[in-house]
């Protein structure tokens, strides 16, 4: 093994694998050091997002859909389902087959990409010297041209709930269940929160999700969230907004909660509580003292545009830096990065980074929000379109959601797209597409969808913005 690197990345996660498969391809001589050690016992690549965070939730999320849909949906259809029954242990053996097939699979990309996968710990010192401690074996001090701290996230611990992984779980542990809560409290109303609540609330659970600020999904578009919030509720989600969590008490087989809701105190008593209330950097045991990385006020790592710390030649990305806790964010920050450190100019356009909750119907936008729009001051014009309108959504029993542009008036620019309904993590890339090649809002009324599509929808929204949808009768607003 060398002891020295063109770059060593610390970190397998997406932003890490990326960048060191990327770095690979661009002819450096490329470490990445991941300490993960999975279920089976084995290290394995993938971070958090591969291994339990979004590929195991999305696995449960189709699992618990499908159940959902031959519950009562399918009787739309004309299907008949004799005695249905769910198998938690099979679901979680399908769940975990998806996740060792895909971090089985960078793995073998790195092979292939002759990467040079340690196995271990890493921790950044002065002069980019990064001192690796393999899971067997004694530490040693490797050296690097370039160093890129991906170590992600992990969940926020607050003292009113401790975790346990067994009564009281996080977001990992909330993915392990073998047997459906009959009672499940959740705390956070947030992406995470909002999915798992609906994986055990469509398996039979009995949800109740309490969430300390007074308002509904803050950072989207707040005509999408209150319809959502609707949604939510009608299919059995107990959503308490400005509930503040006080303390809990554990039994052998439950939880009690108590919490404060418009002034007054309440408790109740679950059978497993989630707690789900965000992420923080994951520093611990990753700089030295003397390392020369600036951390601010809340741990994130500083960085400028490109990824740089303070430090020349080292480099923090994803979940350790500004901006949203999303894999798709890391993984072009990863990209960014290996080309940036090969003499390539590349940049991140941050306007661009959409956002998903996979619930159903799922949540995604991108951009500015209308309130966003509203308090820059400057004009600006909408389009919604619900899907009740659209033939193909109510062809396939997905009728609930809209799809709305927020657009500069005065420019044509989409400033911002958001979408409640059926596939819309998928429709949002339209607007991505779209906000990043500067389209004017009139180029989507322009161009030709196909018919019958969900996307047209997204048509409508843009004829919308100037009174020229078809199939939703407008009022034109007064000057």
């Amino acid at each position: 093994m060398a002891d020295k690197y063109d770059v060593i990345v610390i970190g397998g996660g997406p932003g890490g694998y990326v960048t060191a498969i990327r770095c690979a391809q661009l002819g450096l001589n490329t470490a990445c050091i991941e300490k993960r050690i999975n279920k089976q016992d084995q290290p394995a690549l993938g971070g958090t997002c591969l291994n339990v965070g979004c590929i195991p939730s999305k696995a449960l999320l189709d699992s618990s859909w499908k159940y959902h849909e031959a519950e009562g949906a399918f009787a739309d259809h004309g299907i008949q389902v004799g005695k249905l029954g769910m198998d938690v242990k099979a679901m979680q053996e399908r769940k975990d087959k998806v996740v060792l097939q895909l971090t089985g699979g960078v793995a073998s990309l790195f092979k292939a990409n002759k990467v040079t996968w340690l196995q271990g710990s890493g921790e950044l010192k002065a002069n980019k010297q990064v001192v690796f401690t393999p899971h067997d074996g004694e530490a040693q001090t490797l050296e690097a041209e370039n160093v890129v701290l991906a170590a992600g996230s992990v969940p926020v611990a607050i003292p009113p709930a401790e975790v346990d992984q067994n009564i009281v779980v996080d977001s990992t542990g909330a993915l392990e269940f073998d047997a459906v809560p009959k009672k499940l409290g959740v705390i956070g109303a947030g992406i995470i929160g909002l999915e798992l609540g609906s994986v055990w609330s469509r398996l039979g659970s009995e949800v109740t999700v309490l969430e300390a600020v007074d308002t509904f999904l803050p950072t989207v578009d707040q005509q999408i969230a209150k319809e959502a919030m609707k949604l939510f509720t009608k299919q059995g989600l107990d959503i308490h907004l400005g509930a503040r969590v006080t303390g809990t008490k554990k039994n052998k087989n439950s939880v009690r909660v108590t919490y404060t809701l418009n002034g007054e105190e309440h408790e109740e008593t679950y059978d497993r509580l989630i707690v789900a209330v965000g992420r923080r950097p994951y520093t611990e045991g990753l700089l030295s003292q003397d390392a020369g990385v600036t951390l601010d006020e809340r741990n994130y790592i500083y960085v400028d545009n490109q990824c740089r710390t303070d430090v020349p030649g080292v480099y923090a990305i994803g979940d350790l830096v500004r901006g949203p806790a999303l894999a798709h964010k890391a993984i072009e920050e990863g990209v960014m990065v290996a080309e940036v450190i090969a003499g390539e100019h590349t940049q991140v356009n941050y306007d661009a980074v959409p956002g998903v909750i996979y619930t159903h119907p799922e949540v995604a936008w991108v951009g500015k929000s209308e309130q966003e729009a509203k308090d820059s001051g400057e004009p600006y014009k909408t389009g919604v379109v619900p899907f009740a309108a659209n033939g193909r959504a109510l062809a396939a029993g997905e009728p609930a959601g809209m799809v709305k542009f927020v657009v500069d008036e005065k420019t044509d620019r989409i400033l911002g797209m958001h979408v409640l309904g059926p596939q819309a993590s998928e429709l949002i890339q339209q607007g991505v597409i779209a906000m990043e090649f500067g389209s004017s809002i009139e180029d989507l009324q322009l161009m030709m969808f196909g018919h019958p599509s969900l996307s047209e929808t997204v048509h409508e929204a843009a004829l919308a913005t100037d009174y020229k949808a078809i199939h939703v009768a407008q009022r034109r607003r007064k000057k």
